[in-house]
């Protein structure tokens, strides 16, 4: 089975890959030619991973799916959220977004969060959505190479490291994506 990984986020599409059974061959946007940067307009995840999804399926007529990911923080009343990609600024890097978060909860004692993504997959025009959550804590300082946007930054629930800390599977197996992963392909080997 093809499908395609709405994503431009090399990142993202690396991680994935290396969560799916070699039974389905993960296309990226770069590989059918979809080279403009796809909608994300809404306010909430599962509609936004929904619309991104619509747009490849509409637009370039390939199965597909498409993520959207979030981290809400509890002292921050669920910031950054849909936001999360553009906390500090449409402009910025992953390293701004970090710096806002530690700079907003330098004093605050709860620093329980989790990371929630929602993936759209569309096959034949039948659409899913499938959710996989990891809670954790920001820790005080980043720490950690490995992954991207905020790992530096969270450690899971019963870890004593970043997920910036972990390997590629080991991030994979508890990983919010991974989750949410794992159902996608369960329901697409049904």
């Amino acid at each position: 089975m093809k499908l395609v990984f709405a994503t431009n986020n090399p990142n993202k599409l690396s991680e994935l890959q290396a969560l799916v059974p070699d039974g389905i061959q993960v296309l990226s946007l770069k590989d059918i030619n979809c080279n403009e940067e796809l909608p994300e307009t809404n306010p909430t995840l599962e509609e936004n991973a929904l619309q991104k999804a619509q747009y490849v399926y509409q637009n370039y007529g390939f199965n597909c799916f498409a993520d959207d990911t979030g981290l809400e923080i509890e002292a921050l009343d669920g910031a950054p959220g849909v936001f999360s990609a553009r906390y500090a600024g449409t402009e910025c890097k992953a390293k701004d977004n970090m710096q806002m978060v530690l700079k907003k909860l330098e004093n605050e004692e709860n620093r329980n969060a989790k990371f929630r993504t929602v993936i759209a997959l569309i096959v034949d025009g039948e659409e899913n959505l499938f959710e996989g959550e990891c809670k954790g804590k920001i820790t005080k300082n980043k720490s950690g190479v490995e992954g991207f946007g905020y790992d530096p930054i969270f450690t899971p629930e019963g870890c004593e490291i970043t997920f910036a800390e972990m390997s590629k599977p080991e991030k994979g197996a508890i990983s919010h994506r991974g989750r949410a992963v794992e159902k996608l392909v369960g329901f697409l080997r049904v």
